[in-house]
């Protein structure tokens, strides 16, 4: 993978500009003043995961259609491509057929343990009842994967035929041209102080001005984030929802293994009013990956993702499979897109388009979506590869015959069966009538009604957040290892990583104001109405709300302390916070989790 350094190297003006850096260090930094080195490409991606990947493939595949060769570069946050990609995962190879139709005689494949069997099973206190599995949820074809292995794998064939992959470059903004169109994005400073101010080692971010803009950056992206929001993309459409999903994998016993096996779980740990389940899936090597997803939408403020899952582990059924000689070796977690079809935005502005999780193709009840976000990437390559074939046209790229394509693909049909599935849930039939109705569409009706579930009322996963004084908390049982661990344990089989003295990429801020007056409500909201609910929501530890008698940004006795060096890229502070006044941003490059097997 190329770096920082090989970089530099390519761009002269660079060096320059780093060279002189030094004259100015521990100056506050000033964005208006900076000068930026710019690099004119043809499609930049924002992104180095399936969907960004399938599409720098495919455009590459379409060279030869061209005529011309195409400059393509991938922006990549994590420190190697796949250490920042996370999921279950079983893969459907359909997209990876089309992409690459000899992908299996290639020798260093990923996809070495085929799905031999599926199982549904709902869970008591202390029961494993099996039940039938909808008809979407089998496996027959799939593979069972680490996904950042996966990852890595298409990353390598991207460079084999010519992509520029940068990893630790995070896409940090948009570049917008004078009419408002998107011109490219910048990456992120690097060398800046917690003050913010440039230290000796600063790098000013670069621009890659693009003809075709491609945004790939996974849920709730903080380019996908702005790009909506200013382009009013979701002006048709529902608001995203999402999941938090937490995983963990392990070797276990030579007893408990099965080889190939997926199971998915539902009922406890989780109570009636709360939208998850849980998974097994036996995949190469003796491993097995073992996870919880709950509902963002869940309304208890006492409720924590990790405990929950913690106190899963503890069911007979798990408990049985983690005995023995079986070691815990990477945990980690991640947001995933629950909404479904009628959350899919518009997926084109002037410029540019969105791609694979930035737009939401997750099928819910497959509980799969990469084959669906490398589909989208490989449309939105042959629409950005038409788009830059009308040498004669100006203004931006005009990406709209990829949304038309999109929605004349698998993709939309695969969605649009299940569109009603996770609504369901939502509607006056509750979470028992959401489980009805979902085994009579999944297994009867496969979509084929005249009425889709809608979120009329616009309601985001914060705003079905309830305040606390309506719920009882819940006393979850102290961690038992091996079986189960505190937060900070886990946390280190992550491998994250930030630089202490950077900026905090966790702003408090609302409508672009960040002050001590805003960051004293939100502890006055967050506590008194909510309990503090973002110290028990985020699987990481980065959120406390500490005693503090004397801090000026504080209430009633309390401040909030963000460890941002925990953050491990889950959004799902920026998502689930009731108030709305958390923003995600990108870190120094590189920083972050380190998966290479979940």
């Amino acid at each position: 993978m190329l770096t920082r350094t090989v970089l530099r190297s390519r761009i002269p003006n660079l060096n320059r500009l780093l060279h002189s850096s030094s004259r100015i260090s521990r100056q506050l930094f000033d964005p208006s003043t900076v000068e930026r080195v710019s690099e004119d490409v043809d499609v930049c991606i924002v992104g180095a995961g399936p969907a960004g990947l399938s599409t720098a493939i495919r455009l590459k595949q379409l060279e030869q259609k061209l005529g011309k060769e195409l400059r393509v570069v991938v922006l990549e946050k994590g420190a190697e491509v796949g250490s920042h990609t996370l999921s279950g995962a079983v893969i459907e190879p359909r997209a990876l057929d089309e992409l690459l139709p000899d992908w299996a005689l290639r020798d260093d494949h990923p996809l070495t343990q085929s799905a031999t069997s599926s199982h549904m099973r709902f869970l008591t206190k202390s029961l494993s009842i099996p039940i039938p599995h909808p008809p979407q949820m089998s496996n027959q074809g799939n593979y069972i994967v680490s996904l950042s292995r996966f990852t890595a794998w298409l990353g390598n064939i991207a460079e084999e035929m010519g992509v520029e992959v940068y990893p630790g470059f995070a896409g940090a903004g948009v570049v917008y041209t004078d009419d408002g169109s998107v011109a490219g994005v910048r990456t992120n400073e690097v060398g800046l102080d917690r003050l913010g101010c440039m230290k000796e080692s600063f790098e000013p971010g670069m621009e890659f001005r693009a003809g075709v803009t491609i945004i790939a950056e996974g849920a709730h992206g903080s380019i996908a984030k702005e790009l909506i929001q200013k382009f009013d993309l979701r002006r048709n459409s529902d608001p995203q929802t999402y999941g938090i999903g937490l995983k963990e994998v392990g070797r276990v016993d030579p007893t408990q293994y099965r080889p190939g096996e997926v199971v998915h779980t539902m009922g406890w740990p989780l109570d009636f009013r709360t939208y998850g389940g849980g998974w097994v899936y036996h995949m190469a090597d003796g491993l097995v990956s073992i996870g919880l997803v709950i509902g963002l939408d869940y309304a208890n403020p006492y409720l924590s993702p990790y405990k929950e899952f913690q106190r899963m582990k503890h069911h007979p059924y798990f408990a049985e499979l983690l005995s023995g000689n079986s070691t815990r070796i990477a945990y980690g977690g991640r947001s995933l897109n629950e909404g479904g079809l009628q959350s899919v935005p518009q997926l084109y502005f002037p410029g540019g388009a969105l791609v694979g999780c930035s737009a939401g193709f997750v099928n819910i009840a497959k509980i799969k979506g990469t084959h669906n976000a490398m589909k989208s990437g490989m449309l939105a390559a042959e629409a950005a590869a038409a788009a830059l074939s009308q040498e004669s046209s100006s203004g931006p790229a005009d990406m709209s015959q990829y949304e038309s394509a999109l929605k004349n693909s698998w993709v939309w049909s695969d969605l649009n069966e299940v569109r009603n599935l996770r609504e369901s849930f939502h509607t006056p039939l509750g979470i028992w009538g959401g489980i009805m109705y979902s085994g009579v569409d999944s297994l009867l009706l496969k979509g084929r009604t005249p009425w889709t579930f809608r979120n009329r009322a616009r309601l985001t996963d914060a705003q079905r957040t309830q305040p606390a004084y309506r719920f009882r908390p819940i006393n979850y049982p102290p961690p038992q290892p091996p079986l189960s661990t505190d937060l900070l344990t886990s946390l280190t089989l992550t491998g994250t990583n930030h630089a202490e003295d950077q900026p905090v990429h966790l702003r408090v801020r609302k409508d672009g104001n960040e002050n001590t007056a805003l960051r004293k409500l939100h502890v006055q909201r967050n506590l008194s109405e909510y309990a503090g609910l973002l110290q028990r929501a985020c699987p990481a530890g980065v959120y406390e709300y500490v005693e503090d008698e004397t801090a000026a940004d504080g209430w009633n006795g309390h401040k909030l302390v963000i460890n941002s060096q925990n953050c491990i890229h889950c959004k799902l502070c920026d998502i689930k916070v009731p108030t709305q006044d958390i923003t995600w941003t990108v870190p120094e490059g590189g920083g972050g989790p380190k998966y290479t097997i979940v």
